[in-house]
């Protein structure tokens, strides 16, 4: 079921639509979860199981479904010569029906909610059809000339710079990798194990993996968002790709360990000093190039700090270094580890959200005009500090001994410190919610203006107000 698509228009709207819709079905979970812990809302929720399979659903649908759906339609616009065919289309009719499995699941009567790393799980037949179909369908559309660089032609009009490319491509041969990991694991599980043991040793080392592949992305993102705000790219592409090189590396060895049985105290810390050390020292070489560029050009007046692609751009940083910072903190099994990784998650759909405006436009879909238009630029400010908010009450709470994963009736909330943290962790995680909405509001308003449209074509002219050096 190859199809024709070269300059990946068509593909790209298909997996940015899934992303998004992912990303409005997780918002209805998470008002849930807030409510579920901040006091005194916290003492009306009576049945805590119902409340972690709505985590698991939440967790699956931002974590897992938004970003590599998303990471598939910035993959799709990679620009290769015409006649080339991919597999995409039928990677997301299996990725879409798998999504729909996932969802279907939390309403099946008595399912067990396992609240595993990277991939929680609900134990039924369904849920694991569901979101096998769904890594399988997003590997299809990796399966793909566009993973050549070889094959790749020069087009001017295309929304992903040189530098971006490779860093594209990386993400895609991680996430790859990772399908890999999560197979070479689940043939080295030991018989017998109960649910808890057996989604966390499955998920494990490809969860790991996985966090490669987002890292990669993030940072193509940010290259995205800069180049045309500083009209030049803050990498160049050969930088860009020893960079993305050695972050690939390390993921190059997943299935090989997973091979050895996860299981084992040894190969399990290995994938965690893997993520650790493979991604830290990139991703901070990344945003030290970055700022010393976005430094240079704001001194020389070639942009304005008021760009919203530099304003998406600061919030991803800010919220990249705070969860390097919380992680380095973390000390036990407390909300000090949630506050870490929603950090780090943050980050990268901080991201996302800036760079969503652009690739709309560049397919051709217009901006709803008027105040939506306007909030499109500071939206994901919006996001990013709710989600800040959210990760240091999470942090604080945590630095108590607050025990993660306990909700509703479970929280047993000891100390004031603990009670500030979570209510601190409620108001940014309603901010954060409400910045989620509104990018839903406006994405939604802008896509039902352009339904009439019987094609897209790739436009460079984004926030051409923006910044005097935008179109260079």
């Amino acid at each position: 079921m190859a199809e024709e698509d070269p300059r990946g228009a068509r593909s790209s709207r298909r997996w940015l639509g899934l992303a998004i819709g992912s990303l409005l079905l997780a918002g209805s979970f998470a008002l849930m979860l807030v409510v579920a812990r901040v006091p005194p809302l916290s003492n009306w929720v009576t049945s805590p199981e119902f409340f972690k399979r709505a985590l698991v659903v939440h967790v699956d649908l931002s974590m897992v479904v938004w970003f590599y759906a998303f990471i598939a339609g910035l993959f799709a616009l990679l620009p290769v010569r015409p006649g080339a065919r991919s597999m995409s289309g039928l990677g997301f009719v299996v990725a879409a029906s798998g999504m729909a499995l996932v969802v279907a699941a939390i309403f099946v009567p008595d399912v067990q909610p396992v609240l595993s790393n990277y991939v929680p799980a609900l134990d039924h037949p369904l849920f694991l059809a569901g979101i096998s179909a769904f890594f399988v369908g997003v590997g299809l559309s990796f399966v793909d000339v566009r993973m050549l660089p070889r094959l790749e032609v020069p087009d001017g009009e295309s929304v992903v710079p040189e530098a971006a490319r490779p860093g594209l491509r990386t993400a895609a041969l991680a996430y790859l990798m990772a399908l890999l990991t999560f197979a070479a694991s689940a043939s080295s599980l030991p018989e017998g194990l109960p649910a808890q043991g057996r989604f966390e040793l499955l998920f494990w080392g490809g969860g790991h993996v996985l966090q490669v592949a987002s890292e990669a992305a993030l940072l193509s993102v940010w290259l995205m968002l800069l180049t045309p705000a500083l009209g030049r790219s803050p990498v160049s592409r050969g930088t860009a790709s020893l960079l993305f090189g050695v972050l690939l590396l390390p993921a190059l060895a997943g299935p090989v360990l997973a091979l050895q049985g996860i299981q084992r105290g040894a190969i399990h810390e290995a994938f965690t000093r893997m993520m650790e050390w493979g991604i830290f020292p990139v991703v901070v070489v990344f945003l030290a190039l970055c700022l010393k560029a976005l430094v240079s050009e704001t001194r020389e007046g070639g942009v304005r700090l008021g760009d919203p692609r530099v304003l998406g751009f600061l919030a991803s940083a800010t919220l990249t270094l705070t969860g390097f910072v919380l992680g380095a903190l973390i000390q036990g099994s407390n909300t000090m580890v949630p506050g870490h990784y929603h950090a780090n998650i943050g980050a990268v759909t901080a991201a996302f959200m800036t760079v969503t405006w652009p690739v709309l436009r560049a397919l051709g879909v217009q901006s709803p005009g008027g105040r939506l238009e306007r909030a499109s630029r500071w939206q994901p400010l919006l996001f990013g500090g709710g989600q800040f908010v959210f990760a240091l009450g999470f942090a604080l709470a945590g630095a108590q001994g607050m025990a993660r994963k306990a909700y509703g009736a479970e929280q047993h909330i000891r100390t004031a410190t603990e009670w500030v943290g979570l209510v601190v962790m409620g108001i940014g995680g309603l901010v954060a919610i409400t910045g989620g909405v509104l990018f839903l509001v406006i994405v939604l308003r802008s896509v039902a203006k352009a339904a009439h449209r019987p094609t897209f074509t790739l436009r460079r002219d984004l926030w051409p107000a923006a910044s005097t050096r935008s179109n260079h």
